[in-house]
């Protein structure tokens, strides 16, 4: 039986990361801006700028929070996780601390990058490939341990594509998309290169909640919205539009994951994507290509389109179970972060759980994201 893999933990970029960036855009790297903590932004009083922008932006309109950088007030108080584990600066630390979770292996996901970031995309080729080789680096000191979700710039296709060969060879495990890209479905015949390399490279897709289109982001205030309209919800609008244009239809060796946005969405979105296939069936309009909904059960569209879903431990799984089936759920800690997603006691809440049966936890902590991210 393998081990656990804690399908999503997480990065605090640091400046170290910085550094990586090549001498010609080394001058305009992020760099951490210290304003007074009587302001509106409160303890969140150390900030990135990028590209004339500051991020976070803890308040407002177009407003988002991240644990990044570590050296604000409010990050440096926390009692969680060490900053050197948060930012792996020391990865014997980060092991150590995977071990006393009860954890043989973590994939992780960045937090800067769940921002979109610059319009500019010679900068965020820049940056991207930053954060790539870091990633690279502490999975060549991890034993195999630290596995990771490389960032594609997804401004220049071939930038993207030139680093996802990179990075399949220094231990990446996925791609990392969120729910909108710009002003891009995922769906979108752009990203069709990026799927066909992905495919060619056993990389799977992994749509993790974020906010990858300013536009969206700046349409709600975080005072009334929290995060939830710009980020949250964002990998369920990926959700129906991969399936309602069969996407792993045109690429049958790819799989897609939707991480962090729980699972309890997925009878909704089922039943939805059901009545539309139903509706556009029916209607007998003329230039609609979309082929008839084919799959005999929920279970069958999970099996057949390789889709997964990362869940969170106290869902009501045996419920989710009837449409997923116990080979397509799988459940990350949200190590490093603060957010409500963050459960560090996984392994204990899940193994603790007496309306599942065991060998299904223990598919949906080991096996399911070994095969998922085919580690």
């Amino acid at each position: 039986m393998p081990g656990v893999i804690d399908a999503d933990t997480h990065i605090s970029e640091s400046e170290g990361m910085w550094e990586l960036m090549e001498p010609s855009m080394y001058p305009r790297r992020p760099v951490m801006t210290e304003v007074p903590d009587d302001t509106l932004y409160a303890d969140i009083n150390v900030l990135w700028l990028i590209d004339g922008n500051l991020f976070p932006k803890p308040a407002g309109r177009g407003g988002f929070r991240l644990v990044t950088p570590s050296r604000s007030k409010a990050q440096g108080r926390r009692q969680d996780v060490l900053i050197a584990c948060r930012e792996i600066t020391d990865v014997p630390a980060r092991l150590a601390d995977m071990d006393r979770l009860d954890v043989d292996v973590q994939v992780i996901y960045p937090t800067l990058f769940l921002i979109y970031l610059t319009d500019d995309p010679e900068l965020e080729t820049a940056l991207c490939r930053a954060y790539n080789g870091w990633m690279a680096d502490v999975w060549s000191k991890s034993a195999g341990r630290l596995r990771w979700v490389l960032v594609p710039p997804l401004h220049s296709m071939d930038a993207s594509l030139e680093e996802m060969r990179k990075a399949k060879s220094n231990g990446a495990v996925g791609v990392a998309l969120r729910g909108l890209e710009g002003d891009r479905s995922v769906a979108d015949p752009y990203f069709f290169p990026l799927y066909a390399e992905a495919e060619k490279l056993d990389l799977p897709i992994c749509i993790h909640t974020g906010s990858g289109s300013r536009t969206l982001l700046n349409m709600f205030d975080l005072s009334i919205s929290s995060v939830f309209a710009n980020q949250v919800v964002v990998p369920l609008f990926a959700f129906r539009d991969i399936v309602a244009n069969h996407l792993p239809a045109r690429y049958p060796g790819l799989r897609f994951g939707f991480i962090e946005a729980k699972a309890s969405w997925i009878p909704y979105l089922i039943h939805l994507l059901r009545r539309e296939s139903r509706a556009v069936n029916m209607s007998g309009r003329k230039g609609i290509q979309r082929p008839r909904w084919k799959h005999e059960s929920n279970v069958d569209l999970f099996r057949d389109y390789r889709i997964y879903v990362a869940c969170e431990a106290d869902e009501d799984l045996p419920y989710l179970l009837n449409y997923t089936g116990a080979d397509n759920l799988l459940i990350g800690s949200d190590y490093g972060h603060t957010d409500p997603a963050n459960e560090p006691r996984m392994v204990d809440v899940m193994r603790a759980r007496e309306d599942v049966p065991a060998e299904v936890i223990e598919k949906i902590l080991a096996d399911n994201p070994k095969k998922f991210y085919g580690i």
